[in-house]
């Protein structure tokens, strides 16, 4: 079958000690771009043996160049800067590092470095016999987190202004990956999530000077214009994420005030966290159009090593069932297991038994 696979992955793994000891010397100066580069091959050659042994069709590079899920990737657009900031991002218990997103000039993608990082993992997987996978974050993500104060481009006098350029500078990102061989792309989504919350809403609005009426409907036609004449034989899917930083989280709220919108947006899959309460039910999945899409079940948490009882995630998945064919579903963990570089509370042991299972139960269900 074409991907997403009924047993697939969001995409970040912990760090090992060998990556964690590369970078801080590669910040300290104790080692050259080209000594840190070689540190990370070596490292993720060894990550994609490890999905195509535990059972997957497809491998990531397990975002071992980055130290974020997006701000690495903002940062290399043109017109984007990451700046230091007073505050990080508010996980409940915990604080990311103060990092903002910055719009200092014209939106646009070129010479990005992501493409030398796919460029890199594409034949490594191949050779595993898995097929390779890169995650971006989603263009909304960047308009949800520019706060008016560092909107500062004078081509842009407000955050309608580079509608225009962002979509056009995801388009030419699509564009450029599919034209290195990448045939499985995601977009990273934290934004659909927010307006699952009325308190991340309110904060937004009142804290950040963001609009947030209609902002469903601005989002899908964001996305909706990005995957507009996207390639028939490229996948393209997004994971709508509550918040992942140290097994901490942000938001709360079921998919009920996006669904509709969401399931608008061409996709060929949605990655949906399912892992707790704070996602709510199946129900908003009646709205998934009958046809190629699929939805993934994040049924098996990421933010904790414990294995989840067999029959309790077959259980849930034949209620997802209830709203949505089960050939139009699928499984995974609910996210990364390392979001940031800091990673979430489990061991490597624990996360490879998850990625596991997660295959095990899918190779069940869908025999």
């Amino acid at each position: 079958m074409n991907p997403p696979y009924r047993a697939d992955i969001v995409g970040s793994f912990l760090r090992p000690d060998a990556i964690k000891t590369a970078r801080a010397s590669h910040a300290a100066g104790g080692i050259d771009a080209a000594a840190l580069r070689s540190a990370e091959d070596e490292q993720i050659a060894s990550l994609v043996r490890k999905q195509a042994e535990s059972g997957l069709q497809l491998a990531t590079d397990g975002e071992f160049r980055r130290a974020w899920w997006h701000f690495d990737f903002f940062g290399g657009l043109d017109g984007v800067d990451i700046i230091e900031t007073d505050h990080g991002l508010p996980f409940q218990g915990a604080q990311t590092k103060q990092k903002a997103v910055q719009v200092n000039g014209r939106i646009g993608f070129s010479d990005h470095p992501m493409l030398e990082h796919w460029r890199a993992l594409k034949p490594v997987a191949e050779a595993a016999g898995v097929q390779p996978k890169f995650s971006l974050p989603a263009p909304t993500v960047l308009d949800f987190r520019v706060e008016p104060q560092n909107l500062i481009a004078g081509e842009y006098e407000t955050r309608s202004d580079y509608v225009d350029d962002l979509v056009q500078a995801y388009r030419d990102a699509i564009r450029a990956f599919y034209d290195e061989g990448a045939r499985y792309l995601q977009l990273d989504d934290t934004a659909w999530a927010y307006l699952c919350s009325q308190d991340e809403l309110d904060r937004a609005k009142h804290e950040r000077g963001i609009e947030t009426d209609g902002l469903g409907e601005r989002y899908a036609s964001i996305l909706t214009r990005v995957l507009e004449d996207k390639p028939d034989d490229l996948v393209v899917g997004t994971h709508i994420c509550r918040g992942n930083f140290r097994s901490t989280w942000i938001s709360s709220g079921g998919y009920e005030p996006i669904a509709e919108h969401l399931f608008a947006v061409p996709y060929d899959g949605f990655f949906l966290e399912y892992d707790s309460e704070r996602a709510g039910g199946f129900e908003p999945l009646r709205f998934l159009q009958p046809g190629d899409q699929t939805v993934v079940l994040g049924l098996v948490t990421s933010k904790a090593g414990e294995l989840e009882p067999v029959d309790e995630i077959k259980q849930r998945i034949a209620e997802a069932a209830q709203f949505a064919d089960l050939s139009q579903l699928a499984l995974s963990p609910q996210c990364g297991f390392a979001s940031t570089e800091e990673g979430n509370v489990l061991t490597e042991e624990q996360q490879w038994a998850k990625v596991r299972h997660v295959v095990d139960i899918a190779a069940d269900v869908w025999k």
